[in-house]
């Protein structure tokens, strides 16, 4: 078994019809980008009522039919934020209480403290996010999973893991392993994927091979390291 072996998007994706949410940072094969990905899968009509909208530099989710809405507590908010050097991205309005707290002078993890998995019994799906920090000429990341102990809910598993950047290897979190009733939560550390060096490349290998009924929207950013400037590409399905 190689234990460090780096496996393309295509192979983490295409074979499971439900992993549910997912978050992928890393850094370009060439040392010149950082990268970041989440998408966003549903089954019921509820969950795939929603599409990406950039605003700035944040991105939010947000009902494609708002007359079909009929919970927006679980499936409505901003999924990436920045706020100074740092980059945050969830898959739940975390993301708002991790900025509140960078931005008052505490860390991510104090964050995540205050916040547990989603409360959408029998599943209780993981609380799942990333934070990106920059410096000069390179940057870090941190992952962060938030998962029911048993399957009754009755207390939360913090995990969080903290990365340097290494050109060519990102880290994929998600927060299903498979499809299931009820849904299996992701299992295990990141898994180690590959970040290629054009954007495009990508979105294409991460859309094309997500299922096809169950995924929703999309979004990649690709940041230049030593210039800033930002790429971002975005894919709804609803239009």
């Amino acid at each position: 078994m190689d234990i460090y072996k780096i496996n393309p998007m295509k192979d983490l994706v295409k074979e499971n019809p439900y992993v549910g949410r997912g978050i992928v940072i890393g850094k370009t094969a060439d040392g010149s980008k950082a990268a970041i990905a989440y998408f966003i899968m549903g089954r019921s009509e509820n969950s795939r009522n929603r599409v990406f909208i950039e605003n700035g530099e944040e991105v939010i989710i947000k009902p494609f039919d708002e007359s079909k809405v009929e919970d927006p507590s679980l499936i409505i908010y901003s999924p990436i934020k920045k706020l100074d050097n740092k980059l945050i991205v969830t898959n739940g309005d975390q993301t708002d209480t991790i900025y509140e707290f960078m931005q008052g002078g505490k860390t991510f993890e104090e964050g995540l403290e205050t916040r547990e998995f989603e409360p959408d019994a029998p599943n209780f799906t993981p609380r799942i996010s990333g934070m990106l920090t920059f410096g000069k000429v390179d940057f870090s990341y941190k992952m962060s999973i938030l998962k029911s102990a048993d399957a009754k809910g009755s207390a939360c598993n913090r995990y969080t893991f903290s990365f340097p950047a290494v050109n060519g290897l990102g880290h994929f979190i998600h927060t299903y392993a498979c499809d299931g009733n009820p849904l299996p939560t992701f299992q295990g550390e990141p898994e180690r994927t590959e970040i290629p060096n054009q954007i495009d490349d990508f979105v294409q290998e991460i859309w094309v091979n997500l299922n096809e009924e169950n995924k929703i929207s999309l979004y990649v950013r690709y940041i230049d390291l030593k210039t800033g400037t930002i790429e971002n590409r975005m894919i709804n399905k609803n239009k």
